[in-house]
């Protein structure tokens, strides 16, 4: 059984529900390497040095300190580093509910469960349901760990989901890119609005994906580990191909098995399905015809 990493209560109205928090998620495993000295194989140390002194100093005398202009640090000791750190409250305070298509998953960040605490199972329950029913989300305030969190309450099945949220100003403005000014054709969105449908599915299943870089790279190092010599396999991917816009459309439904089976005749030998395809829209010239290829996503054996 999972264990608690924090106890509080969520503050709904007059009505109090203790709760307990799980982690929502674990890390998968990071694939590292260490510095390694070439000449004896040992794994390097790193050490505090002071560039100004010229000497390696001890931890102990450290203390942290707050650039507040180039080069000058304010410093603070222990004391006035707790005094400083905002006040775990315990207490989870919806502020107001909102429509849940409000909220963009650009403010998403980390995701943790709750689950009812002793006495709470029938208060916990009821605000699952209201929240389920009215299709809104209960917007909250968190404090824990030197930190005030934003965050939402969400319903998940029979539970309740509570995930942090960005503030604002964590948020990058989508005004900071150029996106251009590109004209749209009718008949290029028509197409490609057809292209959307006919991979669109009504379920999201992700247990059917999986990291599959980790597991080559895994693969790769239980190679080296058995002696093998490892070779760049950068060479031998497909390269991306450049063709207009509209052959890149016409080559991706005709590629598609429903475009193939509804596809007058299917005389049409072109296919987009597994060809990396660069877009330069607006283009002019007769754009080569797609062909067939191994798709780009998995790489030949090396030899």
């Amino acid at each position: 059984m999972p264990r608690a990493f924090a106890s509080g209560q969520i503050a709904f109205g007059l009505v109090s529900i203790p709760v307990k928090l799980f982690s929502a998620t674990e890390a998968s495993e990071k694939i590292s390497f260490n510095m390694i000295h070439r000449d004896c194989g040992s794994r390097i140390q790193q050490q505090l040095f002071c560039p100004k002194d010229e000497r390696t100093i001890d931890r102990t005398e450290t203390a942290k300190g707050y650039e507040f202009a180039k080069g000058q640090y304010v410093l603070f000791n222990e004391e006035e580093l707790k005094a400083i750190e905002e006040k775990a409250t315990q207490t989870i305070e919806i502020s107001e509910f909102v429509p849940k298509e409000a909220i963009d998953p650009i403010y998403f960040q980390k995701a943790n469960y709750m689950a009812p605490d002793k006495g709470g199972e029938r208060a916990y329950a009821l605000l699952s349901k209201a929240l389920e029913q009215t299709g809104r989300w209960a917007l909250a305030k968190y404090a824990a760990r030197g930190k005030q969190y934003l965050v939402i309450l969400r319903p998940l099945g029979k539970g309740i989901v509570m995930q942090q949220l960005f503030y604002p100003n964590e948020i990058r403005s989508m005004d900071e890119l150029d996106l251009g000014e590109p004209i749209v054709k009718d008949n290029e969105l028509k197409m490609a609005v057809q292209l959307a449908e006919m991979g669109a599915t009504d379920e999201f299943h992700p247990e059917a994906y999986r990291d599959e870089v980790a597991e080559r790279t895994r693969a790769l190092i239980q190679r080296k580990i058995e002696g093998e010599e490892i070779t760049s396999l950068e060479d031998e991917q497909p390269r991306a191909q450049v063709i207009d816009l509209m052959e890149a459309l016409k080559a991706s439904l005709a590629g598609s098995p429903r475009g193939r089976s509804s596809s007058s005749g299917g005389s049409s030998k072109s296919s987009g399905g597994g060809k990396t395809v660069s877009i330069k829209s607006g283009e002019k010239r007769k754009a080569p015809k797609a062909v067939a290829s191994k798709p780009a996503g998995r790489a030949s054996k090396a030899r």
